[in-house]
């Protein structure tokens, strides 16, 4: 049998469409149609059932899923150690929102440079774009804020942040703790914003979990980095909503300072991703295990 023909019904078993598994493969959709043609004529059965979106494997595609992607993953193990053994390093490839990546996670891993792993990062914020990455192969590993769906990529819980909002001390000396617990959207129109993006998605979530509402202000200052909002925000830019990881040192040196201590705090779960199986290659397995381990104290 054509081992084409099972990495491309594999590939469509984890993508559950022959649209993306056609993307992943640098394949045309017809190519991939074809050629799952060809194998379902050779066992003589169907392997996936056409839905309205994507496909269903039938009950010996499973099965011939379940038996072969093991093979196939081993085989990307051997072809990848071959080609790191020719340098004598391997190299991790981990995506995710710059501060995350840049404060937590790239530190985290740098034990391991003395291993022969070599790291290499790609920022982004957008958890739609960084998983359309991955699961393309331009990345190993990705942190993300929502778990994939679908069963080409797998996704562990990696660790909470809890979102504070702060000003600097000059905003938060004219406004009092009731006011803006009574009147958070109103206070929030006062008072300039600083955000990451025009939709102002951090401040909309705070919002509506502490005050149950939608903030009707637009954003004063608009940096797609969440270390720029901070130093806006210190500078006297306005305020912001920011993970309490990344803003602890200016609240204890008192660049700024938080305006609410609500009694359960807004959180945000990130994510650990991977492609389906590659975790069966020791370097990605041995990363992935540390930043688990290491998110245990974040």
């Amino acid at each position: 049998m054509d081992l084409s023909l099972l990495r491309t019904f594999v590939t469509v078993h984890r993508a559950g469409s022959f649209t993306r598994a056609a993307a992943l493969l640098g394949l045309s959709q017809p190519a991939v149609t074809s050629q799952i043609r060809t194998l379902e004529r050779q066992l003589g059965r169907p392997l996936f059932l056409r839905r309205a979106r994507g496909v269903t494997p039938t009950t010996i595609g499973d099965e011939l899923a379940h038996r072969a992607a093991p093979h196939l993953d081993a085989l990307v193990e051997i072809a990848e150690t071959e080609l790191d053994e020719g340098s004598g390093v391997r190299t991790l490839h981990l995506a995710g929102p710059p501060e995350f990546i840049s404060l937590r996670a790239l530190p985290a891993l740098t034990p391991f440079i003395t291993q022969g792993l070599a790291l290499r990062s790609t920022f982004s914020a957008d958890t739609d774009a960084t998983l359309d990455g991955l699961a393309a192969g331009h990345h190993d590993l990705a942190i993300v804020t929502a778990r994939p769906r679908g069963g080409l990529l797998t996704a562990t819980p990696l660790c909470d942040e809890e979102h504070v909002l702060v000003a600097a001390p000059r905003w938060a000396g004219r406004l009092g703790p009731g006011t803006l617990r009574r009147n958070g959207p109103v206070v929030l129109e006062q008072l300039p914003v600083v955000e990451v993006h025009e939709s102002l998605p951090l401040v909309s979530r705070y919002w509506a979990a502490v005050f149950d509402g939608r903030p009707a202000a637009a954003g004063a200052v608009i940096a797609p980095d969440l270390r720029a909002v901070l130093e806006c925000t210190a500078a006297g830019a306005g305020l912001a909503v920011l993970p309490r990881y990344l803003c602890e040192g200016a609240l204890e040196r008192g660049e700024v300072v938080a305006l609410l201590d609500p009694p359960v705090p807004p959180l945000r779960t990130y994510f650990l991703a991977a492609r389906t199986g590659t975790l069966a290659l020791p370097h990605l397995a041995r990363a992935h295990e540390w930043l688990l381990r290491a998110a245990a104290d974040w």
